[in-house]
């Protein structure tokens, strides 16, 4: 039965447009799924999806500019002042095939039938300026109450396709919701079943759910055993302990706390996550009961690429986190020319992630000295700033003289170039006052006299 709610939700021009056109040539139409969810949360959505009683060829009909992204499934895209949205008739699903997808579909002329094909009841509403919110499953109760719910039994929504699993934890992580119990029981078993989803729409839950206000409910993932299934490495962070003055949590929980410690940054929730994958299998306990991470932070890096790669993330997202992987731990003192030698060494490009990470990091272990600790990354942090604004030279690139110009007075070509750059580098890392042309060509006669003994 269709439970109406006269609550008013403000619709785009267009959408308002697209609605009331179809209802004009006898069709129902309504804005569903999450644009209500989200208007009802106060939240802007970002995209408005359209679900009608019209088919496929009567949509376009109605239309001038369509586009068939999925018509097979019922979906025509309505282009609006250049902007796509997504219209699609009713329809009951099939038998899922591969976890993922319908081997058929079904058109239905009831909404009521539409909306029970989906996933959770937050995401099972829709909305049409005359009759209101159309709300069968309680979402709008579900909202108020904070809760993550499958629309009917979980195990059937989850056995449909099984990436809801990922979706629930990470609606929860994105709207501050708790799971309810017979849908985390859903999550925990079938949790297996996320081996037949793809690696790249694993990727993109992932990623919304540690770039959202709380990453740490990357613990639901352990505990349902979903993590087993798509990030083992995760479920063994989480069962080591980290016996040391400098920790107070196992390696899990210190790396929720180091995300939650950091902006949600794509760049920096990755390499939160995986600064210390490397520590469980890098432990040692010494005779004093005392744990250490030998090595952790090179092993990291390259246990951090094999996962970025395995979950088909882009070149520069595995470039800029293994490299913060590999250099989170590094120690670096408050003293101009070491921070400048720190930029050269760990990368101009990721430095101010590096600052962050370091701060994160720090954040998430014990107090001890941490005042002292913190006062020095700050000012290792105004010295890269004051660095950067007065255009120190950090590159080759950067310095007043080239190989052209040594070239020019005679120093052979090929490695003697290289050497002598390389040296007037490391001279002007340490007096960034002296790139200065005529300081370093004198400096170049010094060093071709050395070249000749």
């Amino acid at each position: 039965m269709t439970k109406e709610n006269k609550i008013h939700i403000q619709v785009p021009k267009d959408v308002a447009f697209i609605l009331r056109l179809l209802e004009q040539e006898g069709h129902e139409a309504y804005a569903v799924g999450g644009c209500v969810r989200d208007s009802l949360l106060d939240r802007q959505p970002k995209d408005w999806d359209i679900t009608t009683s019209a088919l496929p060829e009567q949509v376009k009909a109605i239309f001038h500019r369509t586009i068939d992204t999925g018509i097979q499934h019922g979906t025509v895209t309505v282009m609006m002042h250049h902007t796509g949205y997504e219209v699609t008739t009713y329809r009951i699903d099939g038998e899922y095939k591969d976890g993922r997808h319908p081997k058929t579909v079904e058109f239905t002329s009831k909404l009521a039938e539409d909306l029970q094909r989906r996933d959770f009841t937050i995401n099972a509403m829709a909305y049409n300026p005359k009759t209101g919110v159309v709300d069968i499953f309680d979402g709008i109760g579900d909202l108020n109450r904070k809760v993550i719910r499958c629309v009917g039994k979980a195990q059937e929504r989850f056995s449909e396709d099984a990436l809801r699993i990922l979706r629930a934890v990470r609606f929860a992580a994105q709207l501050g919701f708790h799971i309810e119990d017979k849908t985390r029981e859903g999550l925990r078993e079938l949790a297996e079943n996320l081996s037949f989803i793809s690696k790249e729409r694993i990727q993109v839950e992932l990623d919304k759910l540690l770039c959202s206000d709380n990453p740490g409910h990357m613990r639901i993932l352990y505990e349902t055993g979903v993590s087993k299934v798509i990030l083992p490495q995760w479920d063994a962070m989480m069962e080591t302990q980290q016996n040391h003055p400098y920790h107070c949590y196992s390696v899990g929980e210190h790396t929720i706390k180091a995300m939650e410690s950091v902006p949600p940054d794509h760049y920096l929730r990755w390499c939160m996550l995986l600064h210390d994958v490397a520590k469980p299998v890098c432990r040692i306990t010494d005779q004093q009961g005392i744990d250490h991470f030998y090595g952790h932070q090179k092993k990291g890096s390259e246990m951090a690429e094999e996962i970025l790669r395995g979950l088909k993330w882009d070149n520069r997202t595995i470039d800029w986190v293994t490299r913060l992987v590999y250099w989170h731990d590094y120690q670096v003192e408050p003293r101009m020319k070491i921070v400048r030698r720190s930029i050269v060494k760990i990368g101009e490009d990721i430095y101010p992630y590096f600052l962050q990470v370091k701060l994160g990091d720090m954040l998430a272990q014990s107090d001890i000295n941490r005042q002292e600790r913190q006062e020095a990354l700050a000012e290792i942090g105004r010295m890269y700033k004051t660095i950067i604004e007065q255009k120190h030279c950090l590159k080759l690139s950067d310095l007043t003289v080239s190989g052209r110009d040594l070239l020019a007075v005679g120093i052979p070509a090929g490695t003697c170039v290289g050497n002598i750059l390389n040296a007037l580098m490391e001279w002007v890392l340490d007096n960034p006052e002296h790139n200065q042309k005529d300081l370093l060509m004198e400096k170049v006669e010094e060093l071709r006299k050395e070249m000749v003994k």
